[in-house]
């Protein structure tokens, strides 16, 4: 889609478009209500600044829409618009280890029983290894620092998507 389109879009059409970046009602309205943008640097400059306006409500919000890491059952069945991009965004998943596997998924069960909601990472062009490190590591994490952890993580993903699904190129 280019930047010109998603600026014509309806505002139904515009929060679908932009719930596949972040799931967080107030990042969504933000993003829909500051349109139009002239250029990438701006609809990236609005991301940001809607994103920093998020309140920890709105930051958990936002992580109910992602998948376990390495939970193909749960990206199948729960996450049906951001399964294709969610899915390449974990390919490093697809070559691990079963024993790498089940230890993201009790990585991820020890995770969030402790901290109250999923292992956020942004796992492009990381390992199924690397990302069990990092959450081996988060694990120990204070529950404050690691929310801001989590909720830069997701701020990264988003950025990706928003690139992803903009074509860059100028619309006449």
């Amino acid at each position: 889609m280019t930047l010109k389109e998603l600026n014509n879009l309806a505002i139904q059409s515009a929060s679908d478009f932009f719930r596949q970046c972040c799931t967080s009602e107030r990042w969504l309205e933000s993003m829909v209500n500051n349109r139009p943008y002239s250029n990438q640097d701006e609809l990236l400059s609005i991301a940001d600044k809607s994103w920093s306006d998020c309140e920890e409500k709105d930051v958990l919000q936002a992580f109910e829409g992602h998948p376990k890491i390495g939970d193909v059952n749960s990206l199948k069945a729960k996450y049906a618009k951001t399964r294709d991009m969610a899915g390449h965004e974990q390919s490093g998943t697809a070559v691990a280890s079963e024993e790498t596997l089940n230890a993201l998924a009790q990585g991820n069960q020890a995770y969030e029983a402790r901290f109250g909601y999923i292992f956020i990472v942004c796992a492009t062009g990381k390992s199924a290894n690397e990302m069990l490190t990092l959450l081996q590591h988060r694990l120990d994490n204070e529950p404050a620092e690691e929310l801001k952890i989590a909720a830069a993580e997701q701020h990264k993903i988003t950025r990706i998507r928003l690139n992803k699904m903009i074509e860059w190129r100028q619309a006449s």
